[in-house]
């Protein structure tokens, strides 16, 4: 029997190539993402011991708000005590923050977040052990800094050049001294590294004599542990210290959980893609099953038992799955390679180092291209066993008849039944509960619907049967019959594609559903023409607001500055805005009293604060601030609540006075004539021209807050396009089956008059017919799923309601016709490449 199957397959080589398409993706998804965490893992584990290789310990102090007025960082007392303790040889003191510098348009070089400054700390010999200069030296005066190679190379900056540098405060320019290498995490994000002499960075980044964090290196034959007991005595009780090897095993961890997070992530959208082609190999094994039923007969007249038909047809499957897994596995590490080389188009740098090639990635490769391929095939198999051999020698091709679909569509009913009410009772409970029920309803909702989609195929297929009539005449009355000629083998291609645009349409709902909240809870709210940001998230200087009130065209200005103080004992967060202005800029409704109150010193409070303390206009309260300096101040006005401010808004000058360093995140500016190339002109010019600062217009602030969301489904499109892609094969494989299996019937239509032409129109009809039905099925379960998990944000997202993306609904069902249409050209040019007398004598 096993030299049985192994004639079959080399019989069949271009029947089953599909089949070894589709496990071949499949199997290359799972081990191009297994290779490649597996390599990024080593390379940054080993990253990250090297890094802490001269590190005895290593000390940090981010002391809280009211810790900060005292004591803001570690003192240049502190590292010196440090120092002179027992065993350690050095020790290293860093304070940082944000520092960008442009490149030749003017552009930030890096994406902000990993754009960083800090300070050059030289030892007695003069060098700096975390930075190797490959040009100049480190920076020893105020006027000097150094840059990270990889900057300077983007920039096309050389020593004694020139560099303006953005950091909170003016673009500065400064003389460039040296050039140099670094294994720090901000250059390997892709952003860049400025080193400042110290008394600089102390200045822009914390305070005149005070470090953010130190690191000890221990002198030879000194026990870290012992070293770090002796700096716990004379470092701040705020500050946390560990040493070096603690901080490499915890930042391997970290790797490890990262990286299992994306590899769980990859694996899912693999296993989407192996789901998917389980159709296709079923589909191939039934109709190649079929299409032998003679031979398969007269195997078992002559003494081949049940068992042995079976394992017959599982043996071919298992030699194409081992095939498409060989084949899959050495593609996966092309595509473990490919994606390694592909982070350097995003600015993410990789450590170097070979691939890792362990036993996980083969072992998970065979074992699943294999296992997928025969469990797949094991139905086909164990159905042909069943056929009975006088029925079978005189019956070939034998279609299900609908008696026999009774069972499945009985079923089928039952568990999309239970399936929806699961998704509506958890989108009617809402939360995490809510959500995990409709998670388990959509599994069995999905599991029911293709269970059922070959009974569903006959009613909508023959809804959309009269338009293709009318309008392709005999070709598109013949395809709409052969679509649902065999209910099993349609259902099962259609099936492919409705489960990859369920989840595509159910993301895109959800998608368009968020955005929309969002842009009421933010881009509604907003009054102005350009909200500033800086590109880091940092807070924006004094200076930025000065130079706006200044800036030509400019008719109002309010910053919205992140503060808090206590009202009768309670802390609440508080927005420091500019009265007068901020009415003009951002959109507040009133319920009682008024904003312009907020020039008198008084304060304005959100309505449900209002409520839940007890206040309202007019009433005085004691407040204390972060300082814990303490004050009376009048309610002017309660305004109803609003997600893009915080519940008290205050004069940003009463609040900036008891905080050490404001935090402003965002600065809003209403300009003469709307939103213009000049009016941005001058503010950018008021700006200084700063790289770092963005002045963003209504479209850029959309971008801005609902950017995320859209690059995320855009990911997930393409993840997705694996499945898809084995979906499009599916559909190939069927027609070119279906095609092989009518010879004679298109031979003798042929005969009596069907052209070329139209035969090639009725294969390709018979595809958009079959795509078009799966998509249609998949469009209408994801937006039901897209609605229920919805539901369940909703409490959390104010002005939430369902939006349904209909131009992306429209772009789903036109790109399941084209992909009938594609997925056809093969088959429909073989198919009017048959020869009619040869095709009518063909069995």
């Amino acid at each position: 029997m096993f030299r049985t199957a192994l004639r079959n397959v080399l019989a069949h080589k271009a029947r089953l190539l599909m089949t070894v398409l589709a496990v071949m993706l499949g199997v290359a998804f799972v081990s191009g993402t297994l290779v490649f965490t597996d390599t990024l893992s080593s390379a940054f584990r080993s990253q990250s011991a090297k890094s802490y290789d001269d590190v005895a310990v290593a000390v940090n102090m981010y002391p809280s708000d009211a810790e900060a007025q005292k004591t803001p960082g570690l003192s240049q007392a502190v590292v010196d005590r440090v120092g002179k303790l027992d065993g350690v040889a050095s020790v290293s003191a860093r304070v940082d923050g944000f520092a960008g510098v442009p490149d030749k348009d003017g552009k930030l070089i890096g994406v902000g977040w990993s754009n960083k400054g800090t300070n050059f700390a030289p030892g007695k010999d003069g060098k700096d052990r975390a930075y190797a200069f490959t040009a100049g030296d480190g920076p020893v005066e105020a006027g000097q800094i150094a840059l990270d190679k990889d900057t300077a190379d983007k920039g096309d900056y050389k020593v004694g050049d020139s560099v303006r540098v953005a950091t909170n405060g003016p673009v500065k320019e400064y003389t460039l001294s040296g050039v140099f290498t670094t294994e720090d995490g901000a250059v390997n994000a892709g952003g860049s590294l400025i080193l400042f002499d110290t008394p600089v960075a102390q200045k822009l980044y914390l305070k005149p004599g005070f470090f953010r964090d130190l690191t000890v290196t221990a002198a030879p034959g000194t026990d870290a542990d012992k070293i770090l007991t002796e700096v716990l005595k004379v470092v701040p009780k705020s500050a946390t210290a560990q040493t070096g090897a603690a901080l490499a095993d915890q930042q391997a961890k970290d790797i490890e959980s990262g990286l299992g997070n994306l590899n769980q992530v990859l694996l899912g959208f693999a296993g989407i893609a192996l789901f998917v082609g389980v159709f296709l190999i079923s589909n191939t094994f039934t109709m190649l099953v079929a299409q032998r039923t003679k031979e398969l007969a007269l195997m078992r007249a002559v003494g081949a038992s049940r068992k042995q038909i079976t394992r017959s047809v599982l043996a071919e499957a298992g030699l194409v799955g081992l095939v498409a897994s060989a084949v899959g596995y050495a593609l996966g590490i092309g595509l473990a390679a490919g994606l390694r080389s592909a982070m350097s188009a995003f600015d993410l740098k990789v450590p170097g180092g070979p691939l890792v090639l362990e036993a996980t990635p083969v072992l998970a490769a065979f074992g699943v291209g294999v296992l997928i391929t025969m469990l797949a095939a094991w139905l086909p198999g164990r159905r042909a066993a069943k056929i009975p051999p006088v029925a079978a020698m005189s019956s070939v091709h034998s279609t299900p008849s609908g008696k026999s679909l009774v069972v499945r569509n009985s079923i089928g009913a039952a568990l999309t039944a239970l399936g929806v009410v699961l998704i509506v009772l958890g989108a009617g409970q809402g939360g995490d509960e809510g959500r995990m029920l409709i998670a388990g309803g959509a599994f069995v909702t999905l599991i029911g619907v293709i269970v059922l989609i070959p009974f569903l195929s006959r009613p909508v297929i023959a809804l959309i049967r009269p338009l293709f009539v009318s309008v392709f005449g005999v070709s598109g009355k013949l395809a709409g019959l052969n679509a649902v000629r065999n209910p099993r083998r349609t259902g099962a291609t259609a099936s492919a594609l409705a489960i990859g645009l369920t989840l595509v349409t159910g993301l895109s709902v959800l998608g368009a559903t968020v955005g929309s909240a969002l842009d009421k809870m933010t881009v509604d709210q907003i009054k102005a023409d350009y909200m500033i940001t800086m590109a880091s998230g940092e807070s924006l200087g004094d200076e930025a607001l000065a130079a706006l009130e200044k800036a030509a065209g400019v008719t109002a200005v309010s910053p919205q500055q992140a503060g808090a103080l206590k009202i009768k004992g309670d802390y609440a967060s508080a927005s420091g805005v500019t009265p007068g202005d901020v009415e003009q800029v951002l959109k507040l409704d009133v319920v009682t009293g008024s904003l312009g109150s907020l020039k008198d010193g008084k304060i304005a409070v959100a309505e449900k604060t209002a409520t839940k303390r007890g206040l309202k206009v007019g009433d005085t309260v004691p407040v204390e601030y972060l300082d814990k300096a303490k004050a009376k101040l009048t309610i002017g006005a309660v305004y109803k609540d609003s997600e893009f401010v915080s519940p008290v808004l205050i004069d940003h000058k009463t609040i900036k006075a008891h905080e050490q360093r404001a935090y402003t995140p965002q600065i809003f500016v209403k300009t003469d004539g709307g939103p213009s190339a000049a009016n941005e002109k001058a503010l950018a010019k008021a700006l200084g021209d700063n790289p770092a600062i963005s002045i963003m217009d209504e479209k850029d602030i959309r971008d801005t807050f609902g950017g995320q969301i859209n690059l995320l489904l855009n990911i997930v499109y393409g993840l997705l396009a694996m499945a898809l892609l084995i979906a499009i094969l599916g559909v190939v494989n069927t027609l070119a089956m279906s095609v092989f299996e009518r010879q004679q019937e298109i031979g003798m239509l042929r005969a009596i008059g069907l052209d070329r032409r139209r035969v090639k129109r009725m294969v390709r009809l018979e595809a958009v017919v079959i795509s078009v039905f799966g998509a249609v099925v998949g469009i209408g379960l994801g937006a039901f799923l897209g609605w229920a998990i919805g539901e369940t944000f909703a409490d959390s997202l104010p002005g939430y309601s369902l939006v349904l993306p209909w131009d992306r609904i429209g772009i789903f069902l036109v790109l399941a016709g084209l992909v009938g249409v594609l997925a056809s050209l093969w088959p429909a040019r073989s198919a009017a490449r048959l020869n009619m007398l040869s095709a009518i004598k063909a069995e």
